[in-house]
């Protein structure tokens, strides 16, 4: 990626809570020159975002 931004940082960002592209550009600088690298970004902060644990399966179930 670009900025030296890794596929890695972004699925670190999103593990902590990142949730949006704008986000994620505030936080790492990604794809804020040319946006040559914005789709694969993209992409990678929705794959890292889908593969979050979602926060109901943490709850016990009830009765």
């Amino acid at each position: 990626m670009c900025n030296a931004v890794t596929d890695h940082a972004i699925r670190r960002h999103a593990a902590e809570g990142v949730q949006t592209f704008a986000e994620l550009q505030a936080r790492t600088g990604c794809s804020d020159c040319c946006g040559a690298c914005e789709p694969e970004a993209r992409q990678c902060l929705r794959e890292a975002i889908a593969a979050q644990p979602s926060v109901l399966s943490f709850l016990p179930a009830t009765a």
